[in-house]
């Protein structure tokens, strides 16, 4: 199983940026997915999640009204749209998947990293003010 995000910069307060995940070796139809982010000296945090199955999402608090997470699973893509950027979004950005609550009706987004079973290796982006 591989993971590779893209789509990362360097950009200034107020912009936006599309984060991309491609995933290979599984078919992601049957996997949630999920964005995490983590900066230098704390804990990796959940931004947000999508069901594998009726596509609702779930954001942490810091991600409400401003970014927007999809897939597409004929591409085996999740996406992460990220607008009205602020300096604090500054972190390396992790997709992941997750078969950890598939069987439970209905779907339950898991938000804490150690429910994830396949990471990518990070893309860094950062906000300048």
């Amino acid at each position: 199983v591989q993971l590779i995000e893209s789509g990362g910069g360097l950009v200034q307060a107020g912009d936006s940026l599309r984060l991309s995940c491609a995933a290979s070796g599984v078919p992601v139809s049957t996997w949630s997915m999920g964005w995490f982010r983590q900066t230098p000296g704390k804990e990796r945090e959940f931004v947000a999640g999508i069901t594998w199955n009726d596509d609702r999402t779930n954001y942490a608090d810091a991600a409400k009204g401003r970014f927007t997470i999809s897939r597409d699973n004929t591409k085996s893509m999740v996406y992460l749209q990220m607008n009205r950027l602020k300096p604090e979004d500054t972190a390396v950005y992790y997709c992941a998947l997750s078969q950890k609550f598939i069987h439970t009706i209905p779907a339950t987004i898991p938000t804490m990293p150690d429910e994830y079973e396949y990471w990518g290796q990070g893309t860094q982006v950062t906000v300048s003010s």
